[in-house]
């Protein structure tokens, strides 16, 4: 009954939590930026104007590819907050990602597909961390399965502080923070227009957005796993720790300059190999 739950409250309030934190990351970045910046609930107001619009698509499979992000992520947060196999959860996020990229590619935009190729190669650059994360949780712990990780007598970052450093690496580009926004950016500094999202409008933008919602609650629901065990203080300390890392991310988006594909890819390998590598040797020797 609880896993039912705790289901329909991430299908539910998932989109809503998505856009409260997108709605505070602009008012950070503003603040960090000496401006006033827009209402907390300036990305609900965006989701309304788009879904206003009249629907005019490149053409019909990218709006069906789209979809399929949204509900294939939807699938993914579903199975973390019903304690599903977390090793199982990253895989079908990787899918998710491929239906973005091709939706980006199935039309003829130049600007679009480069995104697309960008946002590939970031996949290739960040998956093998996300995968040495999940085998980091199943020797710390001795399981994948999320419900037995949430009631050990202990959280799983003493034993994995390297990956921690190495998924918040991720995240950011996930998030799509500077300086690893190569494939598309919220913000008006690409060089290549929206890159990804070029040819997206109306809907088709809406329901993009709405699933990048659902995968930011998603991943700060990984980051959760990290600082959360049997006691019910260490939920109130995970939320306290996120935070902070929620700030941090919008500092590093604001601070760094956009790197190049090379630096993004051996950056994330050289994360991989020392952070991630290292630490999940320790564990191999120790546990």
């Amino acid at each position: 009954m609880i896993r039912v739950v705790m289901v329909l409250a991430f299908l539910i309030l998932g989109p809503l939590v998505g856009g409260l934190l997108d709605g505070a990351d602009r008012i950070i970045s503003a603040r960090m930026q000496r401006r006033r910046g827009p209402k907390l609930l300036q990305p609900f107001y965006d989701l309304g104007k788009l879904f206003s619009k009249e629907l005019i698509a490149v053409n019909n499979v990218q709006l069906l590819l789209n979809l399929s992000y949204l509900v294939i992520l939807m699938i993914a947060g579903s199975m973390l907050f019903a304690g599903a196999d977390l090793l199982m959860v990253l895989f079908i996020l990787s899918t998710a990602d491929m239906f973005l990229i091709m939706a980006a590619s199935s039309d003829s935009s130049p600007y679009a597909n480069m995104g697309a190729s960008r946002e590939m190669l970031q996949m290739m650059a960040y998956e093998p961390l996300t995968l040495l994360v999940a085998v980091g949780f199943y020797l710390t712990t001795g399981s994948f399965h999320v419900s037995d990780i949430v009631t050990m007598d202990y959280s799983a970052v003493a034993w994995m502080p390297g990956l921690l450093v190495g998924f918040m690496f991720t995240a950011a580009i996930k998030f799509r923070k500077s300086p690893f926004d190569l494939s598309t950016s919220h913000h008006a500094h690409q060089e290549m227009v929206k890159g990804l999202t070029t040819e997206m409008s109306g809907m088709t933008l809406a329901i993009m957005e709405i699933a990048e919602y659902y995968e930011r609650v998603l991943l700060f629901g990984i980051f959760f796993l990290f600082f959360i065990n049997s006691t019910w203080w260490s939920w109130i300390a995970a939320l306290i720790i996120c935070s902070g890392i929620f700030f941090l991310e919008t500092l590093w988006d604001n601070v760094a300059a956009r790197v190049k594909w090379k630096v993004l890819f051996y950056g994330c390998w050289t994360v991989t190999l020392v952070a991630g590598g290292i630490n999940i040797l320790i564990l191999m020797l120790v546990k």
